[in-house]
């Protein structure tokens, strides 16, 4: 959808790409989980860009989530993969087109998982990375959640060459509060048989 005001679409940007970069200076991964939740919800009852419908943010009393799981914070080893040319479904009718470029391997309570990682094929490109699991419908949205989008600013950085992938920090798609937003969802290569109960839930 367009913006409804460019200049505050920067100035949401701007804070969220700041935030990010905040949480990563900060040595303690929960410490900074909860300064990434308490500046969200402010930006989501308050910014003219919030996904939340504008009749909707005086009710709202911040976004709903499990409790923090260290566990659930795990470092991916990103494998080069046979580039594949991808057009993901959307919340909307038309797919947005991505490349499958490498495979995100990791260890969850002991199991030994991979997501692929995509790079979008538009606005100068980014990396993208959705999710959906066992809570899926559920627990948390259907369509699933995302945990690294560098076009939004969502990058937790990196540890000895190996992603941070702090599932704790997932959250839900801009569509999943409000119809008009567009978003693209979780295909099927990143569907996972387990549950992760970690991150953002279903906004009651």
């Amino acid at each position: 959808m367009a913006p409804r005001k460019p200049h505050s679409l920067l100035d949401w940007k701007r804070r969220v790409f700041a935030l990010y970069a905040e949480v990563r200076e900060i040595e303690d991964p929960e410490v900074g989980w909860r300064r990434w939740r308490e500046v969200r919800d402010g930006l989501f009852s308050e910014h003219p860009q919030s996904p939340i419908p504008l009749a909707e943010r005086g009710a709202f009393g911040g976004l709903p989530f499990f409790d923090y799981d260290p566990a659930l914070r795990v470092l991916a080893e990103p494998d080069a993969a046979e580039p594949r040319r991808l057009e993901i479904a959307t919340s909307g009718e038309d797919p947005y087109v991505f490349t499958r470029f490498a495979l995100a391997r990791f260890e969850l309570t002991g199991e030994p998982l991979e997501l692929e990682l995509y790079w979008l094929e538009a606005y100068g490109g980014g990396i993208f990375l959705p999710f959906a699991d066992r809570t899926s419908g559920k627990e948390t949205y259907g369509a699933g959640r995302y945990v690294l989008d560098t076009v939004k600013g969502a990058d937790l950085g990196e540890e000895n060459g190996r992603l941070v992938l702090d599932l704790n920090f997932a959250y839900n798609p801009s569509c999943s509060y409000d119809g008009r937003w567009v978003c693209p969802l979780a295909p099927p290569p990143n569907r996972l048989e387990v549950g992760v109960q970690a991150g953002e839930r279903i906004l009651a």
